[in-house]
């Protein structure tokens, strides 16, 4: 199927972790309407069919496949398969992560560093390998790789009425890791930056809402533009961190959340 989106990734390819569902399926559908080969790369069971499905409404190759972020040996397997099919990828998003909602008073070191893991080790993993496979194989001149981080507002806000230490701080650690690797990988051929979003209609964030209505209601009292944003609003902004038009924007990690983090 054709798409009427401008294909200005075309020619690309795109790998996007936490991509079965979600805010990873959003922004990688919007990565595969610009023209960019995609593959998700998700643990849950469902990336195979969500790929399938993405891959008959778009005109580029779409594929899924299983991947942890904690593991090394898993990571190595799905960037090795993705090149394999569709070439060595030169646009990651790193959209996989987790919340954990608990007073730092009672959280629990394993509950800690499984959330570090995650979030921030995940991130690391797939971009140091990501990067390596880019300089191996696909580093030319004039050919740029970029790479977008999933942050979060809550790295720059303690957003309540939640209690989420532990989050908040692997999410600001997500944004020094994009600053930091935005410097180191510059001159290999890498722009990195990051997206940091609000509170986001997600699916996950549905399952929530519906079990806690009352903080829902509290999070978009909160919220100057008065609503939660939709998943397909990140979409514009992670295609232009991605392709050539954001050619000068480095190590950035762009707010996007309604206004949230301005009061």
């Amino acid at each position: 199927m054709e798409t009427t989106h401008d294909p200005v990734l075309a020619g690309r390819t795109a790998i996007i972790t936490g991509g079965a569902r979600g805010l990873g399926l959003a922004m990688a559908t919007a990565l595969a309407e610009a023209g960019a080969k995609v593959a998700l790369l998700d643990r849950l069971e469902t990336v195979a069919d969500a790929a399938s499905a993405l891959d008959a409404q778009v005109s580029p190759a779409v594929i899924g496949l299983p991947l942890d972020v904690t593991d090394e040996a898993s990571v190595n397997a799905a960037l090795d398969r993705a090149a394999e099919v569709l070439g060595t990828p030169d646009i990651l998003v790193n959209s996989a992560g987790m919340t954990h909602g608990a007073r730092a008073i009672d959280t629990e070191v394993a509950d800690w560093d499984r959330l570090f893991r995650v979030n921030v080790t995940g991130t690391f993993l797939v971009s140091r390998q990501f990067a390596r496979r880019f300089v191996a194989d696909r580093r030319d001149a004039g050919h740029l790789a970029s790479i977008v981080n999933v942050s979060s507002m809550s790295a720059f806000a303690v957003n309540v009425p939640q209690t989420q230490a532990a989050y908040n701080a692997s999410k600001a650690a997500v944004s020094m890791l994009t600053s930091s690797l935005a410097i180191e990988w510059l001159p290999l051929g890498i722009r990195v930056n990051a997206i940091a979003p609000g509170y986001f209609a997600s699916d996950m964030t549905r399952d929530f809402v519906a079990a806690n209505p009352d903080m829902a209601e509290d999070w978009v009292s909160r919220i100057p533009a008065g609503r939660m944003g939709e998943p397909d609003e990140l979409g514009d902004l992670v295609v232009y961190l991605a392709g050539e038009r954001s050619s000068y924007v480095v190590g950035q990690s762009f707010r996007i959340d309604g206004g949230y983090t301005l009061i």
